[in-house]
């Protein structure tokens, strides 16, 4: 415990915001009598969040989003806190859907997700659960990706906050976290040069470009391979190659995969690679790589040849090495993203509980962006908190802004 209690107080120093909207939480207990069910990658940064939404008076059920990202000092910490905490690290899928059920047991008045498993289990398994639960909370482009599809098709019961989709969200952490902690987790695992490595970015959404951006910045020649393509003329503009999988499949050193769909790397692609070509996974779920594909192609598998690592010898003597097990490489093989990043997150994510705890009965189900005050108040108490300074509209320039009669 002690070591998870240092763990947390070591993220909370580079939390400022949090640290501040949980201290207010404190005073004014915005959230008393509500019970949350939250389902979250079980982190040191995540621990703050769980300290701030507690300190507003919030009972806490907490089980993984991920059951490779846990971090079970952390896990044991959060007891002191008095939130109940249904995680553990490496655990099989059957325990980590059972953990999820667990969480659920608190019958909440709201949850918090990040990739929507929880809000799944509830429209699926948990229904007797569903009259109980008036709002929640997604964390992640895949969960919303899945939340929007449910509620096209009528099945979503309850109003949910599309966290992911703020413009914070989307800037600092997809972006910038997702890009430095990849990598991360990819040097981690690999003790990897990527100067003068080609490296093929999958996806080139806002993750995608952070990626991108990070590999470029270290001296990779990077690759981008798109579907979308308003995406991909962007990539081109910003002075990326662009191509199909199937040709960079046979030029990449390094793949790596932020898609938030499946099958992006399958086996034609796989039978085509470099010797000691990387795998490695961004996306939250892990079936953007075809990991069945290569267990089919490798007549041998050879674990742990480094720490979330594992090497697959093909029938030609080439070797592919897939990392994390094609699971998220950042969470896995590294901490994620630096707490600063998730100090602008997780704020958004305590403030649109709260908003969401009072607002709640009033909005019918579907998915919500997070009102762009809160955005802006994130942002606004991150640069005080860092000793920026912006300037302010005169009276004049809003009087303009807000006027159609002034010409040119």
């Amino acid at each position: 415990m002690e070591l998870g209690e240092r763990r947390i107080s070591w993220a909370a120093r580079a939390m400022p915001v949090l640290t501040a909207i949980g201290a207010r939480f404190d005073d004014e207990k915005p959230l008393s009598g509500l019970t949350i069910a939250a389902c979250l990658h079980v982190t040191a940064e995540t621990a703050v969040l769980m300290g701030a939404l507690r300190a507003g008076g919030a009972r806490i059920a907490l089980a993984a989003s991920n059951p490779l990202s846990t971090q079970d000092d952390v896990a044991e910490a959060l007891g002191g806190y008095d939130i109940s905490v249904y995680a553990r690290a490496g655990v099989d899928r059957g325990t980590y859907y059972r953990h999820i059920h667990q969480a659920l047991d608190i019958s909440p008045d709201l949850v918090l997700d990040d990739g929507c498993d929880l809000v799944n289990i509830l429209h699926t398994e948990r229904t007797d659960l569903l009259g109980q639960v008036s709002g929640g909370c997604e964390e992640t482009t895949t969960g919303v990706i899945r939340l929007r599809q449910m509620s096209a098709e009528g099945a979503l019961r309850f109003p949910v906050v599309a966290v992911n989709d703020t413009r914070t969200k989307r800037m600092f952490d997809n972006r910038y976290g997702t890009g430095q902690s990849t990598l991360d987790g990819i040097m981690r695992a690999t003790n990897t040069m990527l100067a003068g490595k080609t490296v093929v970015v999958a996806g080139f959404g806002y993750c995608g470009r952070g990626v991108a951006e990070r590999a470029k910045g270290l001296g990779s020649r990077v690759v981008v391979t798109e579907v979308d393509p308003v995406k991909a003329l962007d990539a081109t503009l910003q002075g990326y190659e662009v191509m199909g999988m199937g040709r960079a499949a046979e030029e990449g050193d390094v793949f790596i995969t932020v898609t938030g769909n499946r099958d992006v790397i399958r086996g034609e692609h796989l039978a085509v690679m470099k010797d000691g070509a990387i795998l490695a996974n961004a996306g939250h779920f892990d079936v953007e790589i075809d990991v069945r594909a290569l267990d089919g192609l490798g007549v041998e598998v050879h674990r742990g040849v480094r720490p979330n690592t594992d090497e697959y010898v093909l029938a030609d003597g080439r070797r592919l090495l897939l990392l994390a097990e094609g699971r998220l490489v950042n969470l896995t093989a590294a901490e994620g993203h630096p707490a600063a990043v998730m100090d602008l997150s997780f704020s958004a994510q305590a403030l649109a509980v709260t908003w969401l705890a009072k607002e709640r009965f009033g909005l019918a189900p579907g998915v919500y962006d997070v009102p762009g005050e809160i955005d802006v108040e994130v942002a606004r108490l991150k640069l005080a908190a860092t000793g920026v300074e912006i300037d302010t509209l005169t009276a004049e320039q809003e009087e303009y802004l807000h006027s159609w009669r002034y010409g040119s």
